[in-house]
């Protein structure tokens, strides 16, 4: 028995003795008394809006739908955890070896051939002469 009953009086419920005896089998499957086995029942019947009147083809298509909805909100925690990871995580630490392996290129030699002429394009190199005389 559960500590919180355990100061409680036992109330007599009357039962045919067949139901009574399924009761019994079904609470030590549980491997709890009676009593606890019964106010399970009750909490769940209570929690899920079953009724025993109640066909449960309808019941049980709106279970079913909870469950999958609850599902699909614990896929998009998880997706959201596994996102922020790779923002906050994965990507600054590959950015960081990544900085770490690239090396700097060195800087051109220029061949030994190779004259060194400043390009100016604006200066004109050759100008026709404008000669009077020649005319």
């Amino acid at each position: 028995m559960d500590k919180a009953f355990k100061k409680e009086e036992f109330e007599t419920l009357k039962i045919k003795k067949s139901v009574a005896i399924e009761f019994r089998k079904f609470s030590k499957i549980l491997s709890k008394s009676q009593s606890m086995t019964l106010l399970l029942m009750m909490d769940f019947i209570n929690e899920n809006g079953i009724s025993p009147k109640e066909s449960l083809g309808p019941r049980m298509e709106t279970l079913e739908h909870r469950i999958s909805i609850l599902i699909k909100k614990r896929m998009n925690g998880m997706i959201a955890i596994m996102k922020d990871i790779e923002r906050n995580q994965t990507k600054p630490t590959v950015a960081m070896l990544q900085s770490l392996f690239e090396q700097a290129e060195p800087p051109k030699k220029k061949l030994i051939l190779e004259k060194n002429r400043p390009e100016n394009k604006g200066d004109v190199r050759f100008r026709e002469i404008k000669n009077s005389n020649m005319e």
